[in-house]
């Protein structure tokens, strides 16, 4: 593996669905700790903070701990105290994750707005779900179009579960930034911050970094464009109507997760 400096994985759809490990993927990270090679697991999970996503991988098997693991809402913090320090942020979103939003002010998602005195200065949604209602949308619609900024932690459109795919933060994110005429800000992937914030990590270059991802646009295309090399997996959202309408073609594309050591070996000889 000598060719490859550095790994970052996608989790969902990639090592797991429905936080159980997919055929082999258990075995195939082993064997990347084996071989010592940096990696990091990047995703746009936004209902589980770092801690907990350690711990559940861990418990299935994964070597992996939460300095292994970066994601949307981390990142979205970041972003918040670098460019909008001391921002009220008014947070939408599926899941606990406040552990994650060090230096990030959140206000009453139920008690904002001028009667209490607590506008927000930023919208921030995260990851669709039952926080995603009318009324939510309708309380970040308002405050956007007064003036508050929008700040999303990703744009994916749905993700693969047990059951089958369901809708994610994109396709609300779509209707409310057409609305209030409004660009929201990325944070997570495809965002070429996000791959930066992943590369600083490790300390790695992009020319000698992969990127291993179910979704072509957000993972693979957007990770190909920040100059990293892109690797679709065939597992999780993938589609193949949508690789074949995708912007782009894919550096390399693989079965599984399973199968990524034998490419390494393949790309280091």
């Amino acid at each position: 593996m000598e060719g490859i400096g550095a790994v970052l994985i996608d989790i969902d759809g990639v090592l797991t669905v429905s936080w159980k490990p997919l055929p082999g993927t258990v075995a195939a990270m082993e064997r990347l700790r084996e071989a010592g090679l940096p990696l990091a697991l990047v995703t746009n999970t936004t209902s589980r903070t770092r801690a907990s996503i350690a711990g559940k991988l861990a418990g299935e098997g994964f070597p992996v701990s939460a300095d292994d693991i970066l994601t949307a809402p981390a990142v979205t913090a970041a972003h918040l105290r670098e460019h909008h320090p001391g921002a009220r942020c008014l947070l939408i979103n599926t899941g606990d994750i406040r552990d994650d939003l060090t230096g990030v002010t959140l206000v009453d998602e139920h008690a904002s707005g001028p009667a209490h005195g607590d506008e927000p200065d930023v919208v921030v949604l995260g990851g669709a779900g039952d926080a995603f209602t009318y009324a939510a949308l309708n309380r970040a619609f308002r405050h956007v179009r007064r003036g508050a900024r929008l700040v999303a932690m990703h744009r994916n459109m749905y993700w693969r579960t047990a059951t089958g795919l369901d809708l994610d933060t994109g396709a609300f994110l779509l209707g409310l930034e057409r609305a209030a005429r409004v660009e929201a800000e990325i944070t997570g992937k495809p965002a070429g911050s996000f791959f930066a914030a992943a590369l600083a990590h490790l300390g790695a270059t992009p020319s000698r970094t992969l990127m291993v991802g179910d979704d072509i646009e957000s993972d693979v295309l957007a990770a190909q464009r920040a100059g990293l090399t892109g690797v679709l997996v065939r597992t999780g959202k993938y589609l193949p109507e949508t690789h074949r309408a995708a912007t782009g073609t894919p550096d390399h594309v693989i079965d599984s997760f399973a199968d990524l050591p034998a490419l390494l070996e393949r790309l280091g000889a």
